[in-house]
């Protein structure tokens, strides 16, 4: 029977914590954010609904094969696959300016963080193809490294965003060091 309640306990505190991960972008509103908020069709965002925090998966973006291609925005995690979706005109477009910006973080358990990094699209990239590396610039516009640290509850980054114009995807990670796993958050970026 102790064997049993203490069994119960671990998958329980397991379950939580899975439950209540974990960070997510809200200023500019990420997808996610924008499904959370009813901005998105709810039927195109799968559980990102209620958990715009959990897109988390094994890290490996842009240079190993986590998320996978086509798969950028859902983290390849089937209860998020909508967000994956290729109908540019559904979502909720944030308007961006190049130049200086906030990208604000909403974290929801606090982890002992690697770095954050942000990515955006090619100026030619194809939005009518499932989201992949091959349409991002390789390397990050804007980089912070934590080495380690525990970050507060709300997080954000100043960075210099480049010019594009038209429709853009933003690619925020968030790479944690106590765990083999980032989050993702794709957001919709408006040029014009």
């Amino acid at each position: 029977m102790k064997k049993h309640i203490i069994i119960t306990a671990v998958l329980a505190s397991l379950f939580s914590a899975s439950v209540l991960a974990h960070g997510y972008v809200t200023k500019p509103a990420s997808r996610a954010t924008n499904c959370k908020l009813n901005n998105n069709p709810p039927e195109m965002c799968g559980h990102a609904k209620w958990e715009p925090q959990s897109i988390e998966t094994l890290s490996g973006f842009p240079g190993g094969k986590f998320p996978p291609d086509g798969s950028l925005a859902s983290g390849g995690i089937e209860r998020f696959i909508p967000l994956d979706l290729v109908k540019d005109k559904i979502w909720t477009k944030e308007k961006v300016k190049p130049g200086k910006m906030d990208f604000e973080w909403t974290l929801t358990v606090v982890h002992s963080t690697r770095n954050w990094r942000y990515y955006i699209t090619k100026q030619d990239w194809n939005h009518e193809v499932p989201l992949n590396r091959e349409a991002f610039e390789s390397e990050p516009f804007c980089y912070f490294e934590d080495y380690g640290r525990v970050p507060p509850y709300t997080v954000t980054h100043q960075c210099e965003v480049p010019e594009r114009k038209g429709y853009q995807i933003i690619y925020a990670v968030w790479e944690i060091a106590d765990t083999p796993n980032s989050f993702y958050q794709v957001i919709d970026a408006d040029f014009n």
